[in-house]
């Protein structure tokens, strides 16, 4: 029995020190992350007060400055510059000197200390059960996020007051006691941001009848208090402007993200237009408000909160982007039974809510409706359609684990014992995937463009000076034929536009539509070729640093004529519609043969039929004969492409194991074929 106890102690002190360890662990990444917010909300108000007097804190200024609207004896809204309520206005005019005196420092600090009271009782307000790991992370990784949305980040410069709407309902809905107080605190809110009179229906469907019935009087109270001190001033924003339309700037402004600004880009006004806001208004405001209701009664208050602002958002006259936190608060909702798909969600509106739209989405028109409109878009997604999990849903807790391919036993086939380096084998949520080949090829072009120098003298010498040394390099090999293709190209009408329009047309087309199929159709397939282009695209970018390269269209004297883009002139070469936004001198590793050749092997790999195999392998080749018969790459060019695709393979096997076979990938899942799984839908 003794020796029983004695052998126990070993595990119970190993079992102590490794519950130890993790805490310690637990801290220091709490540590860490509150270092981060620390220096995000220095960056910012260093950025404030370092800049010019004119174009810092504006609406502030607009509002408490020496001649803002609030000293002027006439009406608030002479001009568009004041865009509060009549309320709001009046509860900033006996503070007008206080704020004139501390525009500056003391503003941008007091905006701060609200974004952090924010974070804190948005981390308290976590729908419950919440693990340890969440419960001490939460609130630095919510003031962190905070800082880096474009909404705190834009009231911040502005001077803008929208953070202290939010904060209100928050308060009222999680942190005073008793519903009467709560009721004050929305009921200002709403005072100072009609929209979010939303509130009151959810706070009366949730049994909270006295909260909302307050909040709904303390709203109309200070409306009246502001219509019997400023008649002309509360009429001309309630009646004129109807709620603060057209105040700020047009209602079609990119920065309205509410259904009547969508509408008047979309080209629709008059009273189409109101008679469509109006009932988009009604179906996005009642569904929101019963999704919120539902998600109250499941115990995910704070949730229904954000579905509930985001509803405010989209039906609101005008709601400009330092108002839009609604939708970061989102972030709290689960989605996806599977454990690969519950990030997608939150992914999704953290990027939404901290980048520009126009890294989200490219600048072609066929997404413009979208990029102008995304932060709506997801709003309305939040309040309408996103299918957040309930508590009682088995997978809300436990979702169901990734599956992930087993690690050989022994041999040079060893798959990584590395759990985020193995490869899963089940299909990535197609969202996450989107972004992330968006945002690699945002990267992608911006370390490119990055990698050009001056392209008007040191650059475009130094890429020049490269160029004949692998013009020298290729006439030792005896493979310098650059000259003799285009030539031979430019005598043939038919044959320089095709070759040209195959440049042109196929470098990302033929890619994206092999990893859509591989998507579908075989979804381990997908994740190995996708990796391998992946760390290809990589090892190219150093090769545009280490090694900037002048194509032979860009040779001066060498004789290359520009069939895609036209002759030239070297001291401003054109590159079409891109000159500004590419680097000319990116040449070396030719892309535009690496990523036909990954196309032409995981399609000689992947397809099932000859054919296919054969029209796959036939894509680089006709790249290469495209690359230099237009006389945008060297033949060398080709080789560098073909060296990092070879590289981008190899990095795939040594850090994911070799691919999986279908055979092999459907005796691990112990299923039919990956292509053949139908219930496996997109993430």
């Amino acid at each position: 029995m003794a020796d029983a106890e004695h052998g126990g102690r070993p595990a119970e002190a190993l079992q102590a020190t490794a519950s130890g360890t993790a805490t310690t662990r637990l801290h220091a990444t709490r540590l860490l992350l509150w270092l981060l917010a620390a220096v995000l909300a220095a960056r910012e108000v260093a950025v404030v007060v370092t800049s010019p007097r004119g174009e810092r804190l504006t609406d502030l200024e607009t509002w408490v400055g020496p001649h803002g609207v609030l000293h002027v004896n006439g009406s608030l809204y002479a001009s568009s510059s004041f865009t509060g309520t009549p309320f709001g206005g009046l509860v900033l005019k006996p503070l007008t000197r206080a704020a004139e005196q501390a525009l500056g420092w003391g503003w941008t600090f007091g905006t701060l200390l609200l974004v952090v009271a924010l974070g804190l009782v948005a981390a308290r307000a976590l729908p419950q059960p919440v693990n340890r790991r969440a419960s001490v992370l939460a609130a630095p990784v919510a003031v962190t996020l905070l800082m880096l949305s474009l909404p705190v980040r834009n009231a911040l410069w502005l001077g803008q007051t929208s953070i202290i709407p939010v904060l209100l309902v928050l308060l009222g809905c999680f942190v005073v006691r008793g519903q009467r107080a709560s009721g004050l605190l929305v009921g200002l809110a709403v005072a100072l941001q009609p929209p979010l009179l939303l509130f009151a229906p959810l706070l009366w469907r949730t049994g909270r009848r006295r909260a909302a019935l307050t909040a709904a009087a303390v709203f109309a109270a200070c409306t009246g208090l502001a219509w019997a001190a400023m008649p002309e001033d509360s009429a001309t924003y309630w009646v004129h402007h109807m709620a603060g339309t057209g105040l700020g700037g047009p209602a079609d402004a990119l920065a309205n993200q509410s259904l009547h600004g969508a509408l008047l880009r979309l080209g629709v006004e008059g009273l189409p237009e109101v008679a469509l806001f109006l009932s988009l208004g009604t179906a996005v405001a009642v569904l929101g408000l019963r999704r919120a209701v539902r998600y109250a009664r499941d115990g995910q208050l704070l949730l229904a909160v954000a579905v509930t602002g985001c509803a405010a958002i989209a039906v609101s006259p005008t709601a400009w982007q330092h108002q839009l936190l609604w939708v970061l608060l989102a972030v709290v909702g689960r989605v996806g039974r599977r454990a690969s798909d519950r990030y997608v969600w939150p992914v999704a509106v953290v990027l939404v809510m901290t980048l520009p739209p126009a890294v989200l989405l490219p600048g072609k028109a066929l997404f413009q409706p979208v990029r102008d409109d995304l932060v709506l878009l997801a709003a309305v997604a939040a309040a309408t359609v996103v299918p957040f999990l309930l508590r009682g849903s088995p997978y809300f807790r436990t979702p169901v684990p990734t599956r992930y391919a087993e690690t050989a036993p022994a041999g040079r086939r060893r798959l990584s014992p590395v759990p985020a380096l193995r490869r899963a084998l089940s299909r990535p949520g197609l969202l996450f995937e989107l972004l992330l080949i968006r945002l690699t090829y945002y990267a992608y072009s911006q370390i490119r463009l990055a990698a050009a120098g001056d392209s008007n003298s040191s650059g475009r010498a130094l890429a020049e000076d490269h160029g004949h040394q692998l013009l020298r390099l290729e006439d030792l090999l005896g493979i310098d034929i650059e000259h003799r293709a285009n030539h031979a190209v430019v005598q043939h009408g038919w044959l320089d536009g095709f070759l040209s329009f195959y440049y042109e047309s196929f470098h990302f087309a033929v890619p994206l539509t092999v990893l859509a199929v591989l998507y579908w159709r075989r979804p381990v397939d997908y994740r190995w070729a996708r990796s391998a282009l992946g760390f290809a695209t990589v090892l190219a970018l150093v090769g545009f640093w280490l090694y900037p390269l002048a194509p032979p269209r860009l040779m001066p004297g060498l004789g290359i004529v520009d069939t895609v883009h036209g002759p030239q002139d070297f001291s401003r070469p054109d590159y079409g519609t891109l000159t500004e936004l590419t680097n000319q001198y990116a040449a070396m590793p030719s892309l535009h043969f690496g990523w036909s050749l990954w196309c032409g092997l995981v399609i000689a790999v992947c397809a099932p039929k000859r054919w296919m195999k054969a029209l796959g392998l036939l894509h680089p080749l006709l790249t290469v004969a495209a690359i230099i018969g237009t006389g945008n790459h060297w033949v060398l060019d080709a080789f560098g492409g073909a060296a990092v695709v070879g590289a981008g393979f190899g990095l795939t096997y040594v850090l994911q194991g070799p691919r999986l076979g279908p055979a092999r990938a459907a005796a691990a899942v112990g299923r039919v074929p990956a292509e053949r799984e139908k219930d496996r839908t997109p993430g």
